[in-house]
């Protein structure tokens, strides 16, 4: 396969062996102040093919529009959801990146790997450009790994305080040779 900058990728890491796009959850993606709805789905793309299970994130890649309109910074936050620009403003990153305008796709930024563990759910804030009047991203890339563990919502959790003894057999009632006592 070959892809945008001077190499074949079926011989270098760009390779879909890295590529985490088949494990991201495209219904869930959004974006905050996008000019055309659901748009962002679009800039996720993969060498061959789609987090549906929790990764870990060794670098991204980021490719801007040109004319100034390449974002300038990126702001990274993981396993937090429901941030909006307020948030993302205020809250503190899990890294920081001042990004160089990348036009061919040639750039990687890597991230502190151990804070990329087991990553779930990421924002990513692109709060600067470098000049234009809007940002654009033409594409989003992550290499890592996926760990096939999915982590799912625990609906009902029951913890006893004071047991139920109805509710435990005794080794007596299982033919032990212990009897309960209260």
């Amino acid at each position: 396969m070959s892809c945008t900058h001077d190499h074949n990728c079926e011989d270098h890491e760009c390779s879909s062996d890295w590529s985490l796009y088949k494990h991201i959850d495209l219904p869930k993606v959004s974006a905050l102040n996008e000019s055309v709805s659901g748009s962002v789905k679009s800039v996720f793309k993969a060498w061959e093919q789609r987090f549906t299970s929790d990764v870990k994130i060794k670098s991204i890649s980021i490719v801007g529009g040109p004319d100034g309109t390449s974002p300038s910074k990126l702001r990274v936050f993981i396993n937090r959801e429901g941030i909006d620009f307020s948030d993302a403003e205020s809250m503190q990153a899990v890294q920081e990146w001042e990004l160089a305008e990348n036009l061919q796709g040639v750039l990687e930024y890597q991230t502190r790997y151990s804070k990329f563990q087991s990553v779930g759910n990421i924002t990513l804030h692109f709060p600067e450009s470098f000049g234009g009047d809007t940002t654009q991203i033409r594409y989003i890339g992550f290499k890592g790994e996926a760990t096939q563990l999915k982590r799912d919502v625990v609906a009902t959790i029951v913890y006893e305080i004071r047991p139920n003894p109805s509710d435990h057999k005794t080794k007596a009632e299982t033919g032990g040779g212990f009897s309960q006592v209260d």
